[in-house]
Protein backbone atom coordinates (compact mmCIF):
# COMPACT_ATOMS: atom_id res chain seq x y z
CA UNK A 1 0.00 0.00 0.00
CA UNK A 2 2.77 2.50 0.69
CA UNK A 3 4.66 1.75 -2.62
CA UNK A 4 1.15 2.46 -4.32
CA UNK A 5 0.45 5.74 -2.49
CA UNK A 6 4.24 6.80 -3.15
CA UNK A 7 4.26 6.10 -6.64
CA UNK A 8 0.90 8.07 -7.09
CA UNK A 9 2.57 11.41 -5.35
CA UNK A 10 5.86 10.84 -7.14
CA UNK A 11 4.97 9.32 -10.54
CA UNK A 12 2.26 11.97 -11.69
CA UNK A 13 5.02 14.69 -11.16
CA UNK A 14 7.42 13.03 -12.97
CA UNK A 15 5.25 11.84 -15.70
CA UNK A 16 4.16 15.24 -16.11
CA UNK A 17 8.32 16.73 -15.92
CA UNK A 18 8.73 13.77 -18.39
CA UNK A 19 6.12 14.75 -20.66
CA UNK A 20 7.33 18.26 -20.65
CA UNK A 21 10.85 17.25 -21.40
CA UNK A 22 9.56 15.52 -24.54
CA UNK A 23 8.48 18.53 -25.73
CA UNK A 24 11.01 20.80 -25.49
CA UNK A 25 13.61 18.11 -26.99
CA UNK A 26 11.50 17.50 -29.80
CA UNK A 27 10.70 21.50 -30.18
CA UNK A 28 15.06 21.97 -30.12
CA UNK A 29 15.54 19.36 -32.73
CA UNK A 30 13.10 21.23 -35.12
CA UNK A 31 14.92 24.55 -34.81
CA UNK A 32 16.99 25.40 -37.26
CA UNK A 33 19.66 23.14 -38.16
CA UNK A 34 22.39 24.11 -41.16
CA UNK A 35 25.04 21.62 -42.43
CA UNK A 36 28.05 22.22 -44.25
CA UNK A 37 29.62 19.83 -46.06
CA UNK A 38 32.51 19.08 -48.56
CA UNK A 39 34.23 22.37 -48.09
CA UNK A 40 37.10 23.62 -49.93
CA UNK A 41 39.00 26.77 -51.25
CA UNK A 42 41.04 27.00 -54.40
CA UNK A 43 44.78 27.42 -53.85
CA UNK A 44 46.10 30.61 -55.20
CA UNK A 45 49.04 31.27 -57.38
CA UNK A 46 52.16 33.40 -56.72
CA UNK A 47 51.22 36.92 -56.81
CA UNK A 48 47.20 36.21 -56.81
CA UNK A 49 44.90 38.15 -54.64
CA UNK A 50 41.93 36.80 -55.47
CA UNK A 51 40.26 33.02 -54.93
CA UNK A 52 36.97 31.20 -54.30
CA UNK A 53 35.62 28.97 -51.39
CA UNK A 54 33.03 25.88 -52.40
CA UNK A 55 30.72 23.74 -49.90
CA UNK A 56 27.32 22.28 -50.09
CA UNK A 57 24.85 23.92 -47.28
CA UNK A 58 21.50 22.17 -46.32
CA UNK A 59 19.24 23.42 -43.79
CA UNK A 60 16.38 22.35 -42.80
CA UNK A 61 14.17 25.26 -42.69
CA UNK A 62 13.97 28.67 -45.50
CA UNK A 63 17.07 30.50 -44.75
CA UNK A 64 20.02 32.82 -45.78
CA UNK A 65 23.38 33.39 -46.22
CA UNK A 66 23.99 37.13 -45.61
CA UNK A 67 27.70 37.03 -44.84
CA UNK A 68 30.83 35.40 -44.46
CA UNK A 69 33.77 36.43 -42.73
CA UNK A 70 37.38 34.49 -43.30
CA UNK A 71 40.61 34.69 -41.26
CA UNK A 72 42.10 34.64 -45.33
CA UNK A 73 40.43 37.36 -47.20
CA UNK A 74 39.40 41.06 -45.91
CA UNK A 75 36.27 40.88 -48.21
CA UNK A 76 34.09 38.15 -49.37
CA UNK A 77 31.00 37.73 -51.58
CA UNK A 78 28.61 35.31 -52.73
CA UNK A 79 28.44 34.98 -56.51
CA UNK A 80 26.27 33.33 -59.18
CA UNK A 81 27.90 31.97 -62.40
CA UNK A 82 26.11 31.23 -65.21
CA UNK A 83 26.59 31.26 -69.13
CA UNK A 84 24.29 33.67 -71.54
CA UNK A 85 24.33 33.34 -75.07
CA UNK A 86 27.97 31.84 -74.86
CA UNK A 87 29.25 34.39 -72.36
CA UNK A 88 30.10 33.39 -68.96
CA UNK A 89 28.39 35.76 -66.30
CA UNK A 90 29.74 36.25 -62.83
CA UNK A 91 27.02 38.37 -60.78
CA UNK A 92 27.58 39.42 -57.11
CA UNK A 93 24.69 38.26 -54.98
CA UNK A 94 23.69 40.23 -51.56
CA UNK A 95 21.85 36.91 -49.57
CA UNK A 96 21.75 33.25 -51.10
CA UNK A 97 18.45 31.77 -50.51
CA UNK A 98 18.50 28.24 -48.77
CA UNK A 99 15.46 26.26 -49.63
CA UNK A 100 14.55 23.69 -46.40
CA UNK A 101 16.00 19.91 -47.00
CA UNK A 102 17.62 21.11 -50.42
CA UNK A 103 21.15 20.79 -50.71
CA UNK A 104 22.36 23.97 -52.20
CA UNK A 105 26.13 23.53 -54.00
CA UNK A 106 28.09 26.10 -54.25
CA UNK A 107 30.87 24.97 -57.04
CA UNK A 108 33.06 26.18 -59.92
CA UNK A 109 31.06 27.23 -62.44
CA UNK A 110 27.68 27.75 -60.32
CA UNK A 111 27.46 29.76 -56.82
CA UNK A 112 30.49 30.33 -55.27
CA UNK A 113 32.24 32.74 -52.46
CA UNK A 114 34.53 34.93 -54.41
CA UNK A 115 37.78 35.33 -51.75
CA UNK A 116 38.93 39.21 -52.34
CA UNK A 117 42.52 40.84 -50.99
CA UNK A 118 43.70 37.78 -49.58
CA UNK A 119 45.90 38.23 -46.26
CA UNK A 120 48.26 35.46 -47.67
CA UNK A 121 48.98 32.83 -50.42
CA UNK A 122 46.78 30.09 -50.05
CA UNK A 123 48.90 26.64 -50.43
CA UNK A 124 47.35 23.77 -51.19
CA UNK A 125 47.67 21.81 -48.05
CA UNK A 126 46.91 24.32 -45.97
CA UNK A 127 43.34 25.09 -43.77
CA UNK A 128 41.38 28.34 -44.05
CA UNK A 129 38.82 29.37 -41.55
CA UNK A 130 35.56 30.67 -42.35
CA UNK A 131 32.36 32.28 -40.14
CA UNK A 132 29.49 31.87 -42.09
CA UNK A 133 25.97 34.04 -40.96
CA UNK A 134 22.47 33.15 -41.87
CA UNK A 135 19.00 34.55 -41.14
CA UNK A 136 15.80 32.72 -41.13
CA UNK A 137 12.84 34.23 -42.40
CA UNK A 138 11.68 34.92 -38.53
CA UNK A 139 14.66 37.30 -38.36
CA UNK A 140 17.03 34.81 -36.07
CA UNK A 141 20.67 34.59 -37.10
CA UNK A 142 22.85 32.01 -36.50
CA UNK A 143 26.40 31.60 -37.57
CA UNK A 144 28.08 28.72 -38.24
CA UNK A 145 32.39 27.99 -37.98
CA UNK A 146 33.91 25.93 -40.72
CA UNK A 147 37.57 24.72 -41.40
CA UNK A 148 38.03 24.30 -45.34
CA UNK A 149 40.97 22.23 -46.66
CA UNK A 150 43.03 24.68 -49.24
CA UNK A 151 43.47 22.16 -53.17
CA UNK A 152 44.94 22.89 -56.23
CA UNK A 153 41.67 21.51 -57.96
CA UNK A 154 38.26 20.47 -57.06
CA UNK A 155 38.24 17.67 -55.53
Amino acid sequence: MKTTSLLKKIGLPLLSAMFIASILISACSKQDSIEIKNQWVRASNDGQDVSAAYMTIVSNEDTNLIAIDSDVADVIEIHSMSMENGVMKMRMLDTLDLIAGKPTELSPGGFHLMLFDLKKPLNAGNEAHFTLHFRNKAGQEKTISVTSAIKAEAP
